[in-house]
């Protein structure tokens, strides 16, 4: 069957390394276009069987892209999925408008990838994606058994503790087949050897022997022949002690590696509720750090004070303005429209520098708790620093604000800035050959965050 390819459309040259990646895993071929333009020159000459396109680009955006390719006769039939970091109902509807059979996140997870190759038909048959595709092991009597995943566990644990079991039981049959084929070569060999031995003793005996004789004399019969039988089954029973020996040996160094894998599961899994307690206390601790600064809370027309700064924190490899600080927006905005308050509702991002493992191609995540900080492949925010202005918040993100201008008129207007990681405001520990990743990103977490802060004017 020929391998399928896909047209990945994007400016950013990471963006389209980690998708290409993906899907190379699928054994499907990527070409890649750094622009709408590039992608439409491409077409002409060539018919991918699915098109993967960015929205935000320099020239022709993602939308016209879509609209143009749709509306040609020769490439109207080529699936397209857009893929962006711009979501919500209203986002998704214009680009299945257009002919775009959705929107794949930039944020993308392995098991999102497969779901949309089967939408595209890139795979040749439909798995079952309601169940989880990796699980966590636990030991019982020594052997590896499956155990259902929880809500806690950490992808990348029961990634391995799943590979670990499946790969133990393709061992067990292989062995298995493998002392079968022992098995039939020593039967084999033994009935080729006595067909031998048979062979030649008709040859030894004289013809004349076969000749009816004046006085037949009955002779014993040889005792060698069964000397060599003896000897042959001696061998096999050597050949089959040492294959189940081997055999024996290998099946207990893969217990002792399912079991490694075990114990760093459950370590992992320590680490996660080690950090998860860490982010509540990192989260109270800031909020009582910004009640304490001094600072002058905003007042509205009735002279009753709003609300205090507030600090949300950003998880890694979530956009600053987006999710739970899109909740809290609308939460402040809705408080200060009911105060009457007119002013400017000023909304700060601040990166935080983590301690990460990975690399360019398939990307950086947090490293373990236990790993030294020395020994981390990069300390910064590769995410954060490839975010461009436009990218730094979500639709759904930018409507609410332009939907609060419009309603109050322009009393009340949000300003967005990106402060970048130079004003943290938990202290990064000093380098010491014993410091933990961990530590490190105890302080990152804290100081990756967007600050809420209202400055009232005059009213007009």
């Amino acid at each position: 069957m020929a391998r399928k390819r896909s047209l990945v459309v994007d400016d950013s040259k990471s963006a389209r390394v980690i998708l290409s990646r993906m899907l190379e895993k699928y054994d499907i071929e990527v070409d890649m276009a750094e622009s709408a333009e590039q992608a439409i020159e491409y077409l002409k000459t060539n018919r991918p069987d699915a098109i993967f396109m960015d929205h935000l680009m320099p020239g022709m955006d993602g939308l016209q892209a879509v609209q143009a390719i749709k509306s040609n006769p020769q490439t109207a039939m080529i699936p397209i999925m857009m893929y962006t970091s711009q979501e919500g109902e209203l986002y998704v509807g214009q680009a299945r408008a257009l002919g775009a059979m959705g929107v794949l996140p930039k944020q993308v997870r392995p098991v999102d990838v497969s779901k949309v190759l089967y939408e595209l038909h890139l795979l040749p048959d439909r798995r079952d994606m309601t169940e989880p595709a990796l699980a966590p092991v636990e030991m019982e009597g020594g052997v590896p058994v499956a155990k259902a995943p929880a809500a806690a566990i950490r992808p990348a644990a029961t990634a391995s503790a799943s590979a670990s079991v499946d790969w133990a039981r393709r061992l067990e049959t292989t062995v298995k087949d493998q002392a079968v084929d022992v098995r039939r070569f020593i039967v084999a060999t033994l009935d080729s050897f006595a067909s031998r031995i048979v062979s030649d003793v008709r040859d030894s005996i004289p013809a004349t022997t076969l000749e009816f004789p004046p006085q037949p004399v009955r002779a014993a019969p040889p005792k060698w022949p069964w000397a060599l039988g003896i000897a042959a089954a001696s061998v096999a029973a050597v050949v089959l002690g040492a294959g189940w020996l081997k055999t024996r040996d290998e099946l207990a160094r893969s217990r002792a590696e399912v079991a490694g894998l075990t114990s760093a599961n459950a370590e992992l899994q320590h680490a996660r509720s080690e950090l998860s307690a860490t982010v509540r206390d990192l989260t109270a601790a800031l909020s009582a750090v910004s009640l304490s600064t001094g600072a002058a809370p905003a007042t509205g027309s009735t002279g009753s004070a709003p609300f205090a700064p507030r600090v949300e924190l950003v998880p890694y490899l979530e956009i600053p303005f987006d999710r739970g600080r899109l909740d809290v927006l609308r939460e402040l905005l809705t408080r200060l429209e009911a105060q009457g308050f007119h002013g400017v509702l000023k909304i700060t991002s601040f990166a935080g520098l983590f301690c990460l493992t990975g690399n360019a191609a398939d990307g950086f995540t947090p490293a373990l708790s236990s790993l030294l900080a020395s020994k981390c492949d990069l300390v910064g925010n590769p995410f954060e620093e490839s975010l461009s202005g436009q990218q730094r918040q979500s639709l759904a993100f930018a409507n609410l604000i332009a939907g609060m201008r419009q309603r109050t008129g322009g009393a009340i207007t949000v300003a967005i800035e990106n402060a970048g990681s130079g004003r943290p405001v938990t202290p990064y520990p000093a380098r010491a050959e014993s410091l933990t990743a961990g530590e490190w990103n105890r302080a990152a977490i804290a100081n990756n965050r967007v600050e809420f802060a209202a400055e009232s004017s005059s009213v007009p």
